[in-house]
């Protein structure tokens, strides 16, 4: 099988010296669309580079970063594919006990601020080697942002794993272009010090010599160093004496690291800035300073043409762990048999870090891209029949998008469902029940479902596909997410007023069969969420019969307006001042409202019952 190389004697087998590229990550290494490691990987191999994987290396000395030896252009450092922090703790910064990304589910195979401490052991150990930071963790810590775990604003990523560049968002093309230009570089260095030939022509067509590409900081070709440090999707460091080559009407500056981690005001003023320049079409560049440098945030990168994001899902992935794993990966239990349809969604939900992560503009696959990896899954001896989700990050958003032709690229609400739907939105959701009509015409596909999550308020507008969904592609549950039934509450997540969701649940009870039944996503302790609002919210539950499954105790995450509210106390954009619960032991009443028998009472709940409460939930969180 061909997989990306992780050790030495897998390079000596494909007759490699030398890797062009390699890629660092916190998780393991599986060769599936849904891990953005072999994404990546395979990208740029699909462009002729050679790729290599270093999986989970241990962290106390250089020596395991090392284990592939030095790339020619570059190291690429994630963290995985959910930021290392989270993976490490819970809402109320209690240490989980697994991670799902982890052979065998096993905790404590990655540092915390994984990609910071990669970062900087690959600068211990290669001090010439340009390193690239991207995923997640990288993403939505670009700009000086707060963190919950340390309880402060800390500046971008970009300063402390003293990287070179930082790809955010879905970095395909970024990275792509990144790849190309330090190989152009790489080879005009080495044409000018190779001794056997007289011209780039000649060296580029047959001297092995390899000579180290330069650090970005110290390129000598400024249109080079201009080039690379102007890539859509991507953040560097520039110093002082830099600013007027990248200071144009184009340009915007951000109040300073040093003003946003005094200034909550500050704060939240750069945090609208940075909110209102996320689109791709007209998204200006982003100073922020952070000391005597500055912060370079080039507008996101272009989203991918149907064409180019079949392309991606049309490589060679094996689907499978590398072979060197012998315990079972959970993280890709839940999504062996799972196929991604799209990507982006405009629901802005404030808690959400999808607005900064992969953008509103939702961007889908084709029909036959689908049903020819539905078809390669019908193929595996190991199939039943059933693929288990047709999804993204919001199920029934494939395929749809603003109705008048471009009017996306001049936009700005973060929104297109709250705090209404917007008139000019296609909410005909029929290109998903024709996707899983065609899906269901490959030779062994038997069922259909659809295990990610829906916006109800969405699907109220296409009886047609709420009919078909419940009917017949739905399993045992359903998956949908309330939140919270007050309206102030709902007013801050960004999300529709509690009477779509009934009119949904209605509608459900009212087709699904017995045995089919919702799953409502919950948060506790969101700000402006008090001890009231989560007793209004248990006896609206008891009084609509919901059963509670999932209650998440809310985490400021880092880049999104939740955050920004939990940190200052008030709604960015309003200005409205919050309430805001911090304390470990408010947070627990609020969750246990819901968690604990309420006929009880808190009060009543004593220690044995609440360790038990507790056990429960860093079980289901992890």
């Amino acid at each position: 099988m061909n997989y990306l190389p992780m050790t030495r004697s897998e390079m000596d087998s494909l007759g490699w010296e030398q890797c062009d590229i390699i890629l660092v990550s916190g998780d393991v290494y599986v060769d599936h669309p849904s891990f953005g490691p072999a994404v990546i990987g395979r990208v740029l191999e699909a462009r002729g580079f050679k790729v290599g994987i270093i999986a989970q290396p241990g962290w106390h000395s250089p020596a395991d970063i090392m284990r592939l030896g030095k790339p020619k252009l570059f190291f690429g450092v994630t963290s995985g594919n959910i930021d290392s922090m989270l993976h490490h703790y819970t809402a109320n910064k209690k240490l989980r006990h697994d991670d799902p990304y982890s052979p065998g589910g096993r905790h404590g195979l990655r540092p915390n601020r994984a990609a910071i401490v990669y970062s900087n052991l690959i600068r211990r150990a290669y001090k010439d080697v340009p390193i690239v930071l991207g995923g997640i963790e990288a993403s939505l810590r670009r700009l000086a942002h707060y963190d919950y775990w340390d309880d402060a604003v800390r500046r971008s990523i970009l300063f402390d794993a003293k990287a070179d560049i930082l790809v955010y968002g879905m970095g395909e093309r970024a990275i792509g272009r990144i790849a190309e230009l330090l190989n152009a570089e790489c080879k005009m260095q080495n044409a000018k010090s190779c001794p056997e030939h007289n011209d780039f022509a000649e060296h580029a067509n047959g001297c092995k010599l390899q000579k180290p590409v330069l650090r970005l900081a110290n390129l000598p070709d400024i249109r080079m160093d201009l080039e690379l440090k102007s890539i859509p999707g991507t953040a560097v460091i520039v110093r002082a004496s830099e600013l007027p080559k990248f200071e144009t009407s184009d340009t915007m500056e951000l109040p300073s690291f040093e003003e946003v981690s005094t200034s909550k005001e500050a704060f939240n003023k750069a945090f609208v800035i940075a909110s209102n320049e996320a689109n791709p079409y007209f998204g200006k560049k982003l100073l922020q300073k952070h000391g005597d440098r500055y912060l370079l945030v080039n507008p996101p990168a272009p989203p991918l043409s149907s064409d180019e994001l079949d392309a991606v899902y049309a490589l060679p992935f094996q689907r499978k762990p590398h072979p060197t794993y012998t315990e079972p990966i959970p993280a890709l239990e839940t999504v062996k048999w799972s196929i991604t349809s799209h990507r982006g969604c405009y629901g802005g939900c404030s808690f959400c870090t999808l607005f900064f992560h992969q953008g509103p503009i939702i961007q889908s696959r084709s029909i036959g891209s689908v049903t020819d990896e539905a078809g390669a899954l019908a193929k595996d001896p190991k199939f039943k029949g059933t693929i288990s989700d047709i999804g993204g990050p919001t199920a029934n958003m494939y395929g749809t998008g603003c109705k008048i032709g471009g009017r996306e690229k001049f936009c700005r609400r973060p929104s297109c469902l709250a705090p209404q739907l917007c008139e000019n939105l296609k909410v005909g959701q029929h290109p998903s029940v024709k996707l899983w009509h065609e899906t269901l015409k490959v030779p062994g596909v038997k069922n259909v479902f659809v295990a990610s999550g829906v916006r109800y308020d969405l699907a109220l507008h296409d009886h047609k596909y709420l009919k078909e969904l419940i009917q017949k592609h739905t399993g045992g549950h359903l998956k949908v997410a309330p939140e919270h039934c007050s309206f102030d509450v709902l007013k801050q997540m960004n999300k529709p007023g509690i009477g779509a969701f009934i009119e949904f649940l209605n509608i459900f009870r009212h087709l699904s069969k017995k045995e089919q039944y919702l799953v409502p996503y919950l948060i506790s302790s969101h700000p402006g969420c008090s001890y009231d609002d989560m007793l209004d919210l248990k006896a609206f539950l008891k009084r609509n019969d919901l059963a509670v499954e999932q209650v998440q105790d809310f985490i400021p995450l880092p880049m999104t307006a939740s955050a920004a509210m939990y940190h200052t106390g008030r709604n960015p954009y309003s200005g409205e001042e919050l309430f805001v619960e911090r304390s470990a032991a408010g947070k627990l009443k609020q969750r246990y409202v819901l968690e604990v028998n309420q006929d009880e009472g808190w009060e009543r709940v004593g220690d044995q019952g609440r360790k038990r409460q507790t056990g429960k939930r860093n079980k289901r969180q992890s």
